[in-house]
């Protein structure tokens, strides 16, 4: 899967700009860009991936990322009479510092906005309300767009059951000038997670000895390259938990661990429980 740095454009005079994308006639790519997204699928389901997380999405799921947070919708199932879409909306990404924002009633926005560096999973509570807002808003424009994006707001601040999926804290003012290198890492822990991650390729990728990597990667994202690969591999491992009927061993080797007691241990060290228990919540 290719990783792409993107740029969206919101139009001039507009602060975002909400459209329903097909995703069927995208290739899916790792990307990230400047703004807040707020993406709502309409239909299909697939594989998302949402900073160090890997997970499965389907019709019906609503996710706010912050801006830089790289992310990808991969669909793998759809209804072959309903082509997968989904339904973004893509801000400007200095709407919490504009005059508007800065205003004691939305200061409960802006607190929302600041979370999303994590990527916000937004449960299924109120979500019918909020599709038939953003339907409606695809078709609005000026002050009327406006007023209808701060009822969807209301809406989800209203929503106490939600998920982080990403606990990579790496979206500061100056990550954008090092998101291409940080991005090359991401892009190979991504395609090379079954197979063995090697630190000196890794590094190689940035042209840094492993040693200045290292001190690198942890400055860039607060977190050390093996502790983003452990994440990464029990984020896959999850999913294939909760997706398929392998057992834990096979599931252990594919996920990158050549060692069961090793998987187990940091499977309940990041998941708060054992795989077992982990796949008895879904069954």
């Amino acid at each position: 899967m290719d990783y792409v740095f993107e740029k969206i454009n919101v139009p001039n005079k507009h602060s975002f700009i909400t459209r329903e994308i097909q995703l069927a006639e995208r290739e899916p790519k790792i990307h990230s860009h400047k703004n807040y997204e707020l993406n709502f699928i309409v239909s299909g389901a697939g594989r998302r991936i949402v900073g160090n997380n890997i997970s499965s999405f389907e019709s019906g799921d609503l996710v706010l990322l912050g801006p830089e947070v790289p992310h990808c919708w991969e669909i793998l199932e759809s209804d072959k009479n309903t082509p997968p879409s989904c339904i973004t909306i893509h801000f400007y990404e200095n709407i919490i510092r504009s005059d508007f924002f800065n205003i004691p009633e939305l200061e409960e926005v802006e607190e929302l906005l600041k979370q999303a560096n994590k990527g916000i999973f937004f449960k299924r509570h109120e979500i019918n309300e909020i599709k038939k807002r953003l339907v409606r808003l695809v078709r609005l424009e000026g002050l009327e767009s406006y007023i209808e994006l701060l009822n969807v707001f209301n809406v989800l601040l209203k929503i106490q059951d939600v998920e982080y999926l990403s606990d990579i804290q790496v979206y500061s003012n100056n990550f954008a000038r090092d998101l291409k290198q940080i991005n090359r890492v991401y892009e190979y822990v991504f395609m090379n997670i079954g197979e063995g991650i090697q630190l000196k390729e890794a590094a190689g990728l940035v042209n840094m000895a492993p040693g200045s990597f290292c001190r690198y990667f942890k400055k860039k994202t607060g977190i050390t390259f093996m502790e983003y690969v452990k994440k990464v591999r029990i984020g896959l491992a999850a999913k294939m938990l909760v997706e398929t009927d392998k057992s834990v061993t096979q599931i252990c080797y594919e996920s990158g661990y050549n060692n069961l007691a090793n998987f187990n241990h940091y499977f309940k060290n990041i998941m708060k429980k054992t795989p077992s228990e982990y796949r008895k919540m879904f069954r």
